[in-house]
């Protein structure tokens, strides 16, 4: 028998990338714009005022959520606890969010980093069926009493500006 805790589970959706409609190359390649590194730079720095006490990053393995999850990294410290992980890319859902998470079992808080539209729509799942949106960069925070199981609570949903107003302080 397996015994869970409440976990802290935070969501950021990548910083802003290339146009997909632009972008030659595979979608999976797709960088983070000029713009879209400075924003996570700026928002990283806001996530490190607000002490999260993560133990783990957790990211897609596609470009744009790579290089998000090294500046977040990068600025907390981190770098020895940034890993990569397939499930966050297509076709991540609560369920695979329960494997992720059972893999971290000993964690209480864990960022995941990854995409649209699969980051809202398990949150939603979680939460109750809930519509969220995901802007680029937003970071939401959701309790999990029980990783395990399928529902949590909503706790914070923080909009990319919201993060970069607080780093300016």
């Amino acid at each position: 028998m397996t015994y869970w805790h409440l976990m802290n589970c935070y969501f950021l959706r990548h910083g802003i990338a290339a146009d997909a409609g632009q972008w030659d190359g595979k979608d999976f390649d797709r960088p983070l714009t000029p713009q879209g590194r400075e924003r996570m730079e700026r928002e990283a720095r806001a996530i490190a005022q607000l002490s999260l006490e993560l133990e783990v990053i957790i990211t897609s393995p596609a470009v744009r959520a790579r290089q998000t999850a090294s500046i977040v990294a990068e600025r907390l410290k981190m770098n020895d606890r940034l890993v990569e992980d397939e499930r966050l890319a297509d076709g991540f859902n609560a369920e695979t969010l329960r494997g992720i998470l059972r893999d971290h079992a000993g964690a209480e808080s864990v960022l995941l980093v990854g995409h649209e539209p699969t980051m809202s729509a398990t949150i939603g799942q979680l939460i109750g069926r809930a519509s969220i949106d995901l802007k680029k960069g937003a970071l939401a925070r959701v309790e999990l009493p029980d990783p395990a199981g399928s529902s949590g609570r909503l706790v914070w949903l923080v909009p990319p500006k919201i993060l970069t107003a607080v780093e300016k302080r």
